[in-house]
């Protein structure tokens, strides 16, 4: 009975993490529907173990339910998303202070080789996701996984709703020096610096987000 269980919550996890990083891929946009019966026939699976993927991707903002279709794909607007920029500052400025004093050149490395391959990408949806894997990468070092899981699961899911309009708006370069220079901070362990320039890098973000739809109207 135990194996069976553990069996189920393992598949549960990658049914969960794959529809995730479908999601934030772009591969599953704003509102498709989620049928259960079709997602337990592609993964094999009894609709328990969907169900309860399906209940934690609700739980991180990118699943919601509607009367009449079920599980669907969240959509986000405008307030939405300045309300999790919000967050990201209060959370990623945190995760920063406490970072920067535990950092060691296997961390500036990795930083770095995010940031090479950032610069040599050429669609939109990969910057999304270097940048995205930079943000983690800076924040890791704090070495606490449940403001890690928050950052990852609550925040940094924005990329998905807004990169397409930001890159259009700002492209890479200036998002990408603002990378280089969080990294140079970094390598000075000047946690204040850093801190400070994040918070400013998060809320460009949302300024220019702020203007590109005023602009659209």
């Amino acid at each position: 009975m135990r194996a069976s269980s553990n069996t189920s919550q393992a598949l549960h996890q990658t049914i969960r993490d794959t529809l995730r990083e479908e999601i934030l891929a772009g591969a599953l946009p704003g509102g498709t529907q989620l049928r259960q019966d079709a997602l337990a026939q592609r993964f094999n699976a009894s609709r328990l173990p969907v169900r309860e993927a399906l209940k934690q991707l609700e739980s991180e903002g990118l699943v919601t339910y509607q009367m009449h279709r079920g599980a669907v794909v969240a959509s986000m607007d405008l307030e939405q998303l300045c309300e999790l920029l919000d967050i990201r500052v209060a959370l990623e400025c945190h995760a920063a202070r406490l970072a920067v004093p535990n950092m060691v050149e296997r961390d500036f490395t990795a930083m770095e080789r995010i940031l090479t391959e950032y610069s040599a990408a050429a669609s939109v949806a990969q910057w999304a996701e270097y940048n995205r894997q930079f943000h983690l990468a800076l924040s890791a070092p704090a070495n606490n996984r449940r403001l890690l899981r928050l950052i990852e699961e609550y925040c940094l899911n924005t990329d998905r709703y807004m990169h397409v309009a930001m890159s259009q708006v700002m492209g890479k370069e200036q998002p990408q020096r603002d990378h280089y220079r969080l990294l140079e901070y970094c390598r000075k362990r000047d946690a204040a610096r850093v801190a400070a320039l994040l918070e400013s890098h998060i809320l460009d973000t949302r300024r220019e987000l702020m203007a590109s739809v005023r602009g659209a109207r």
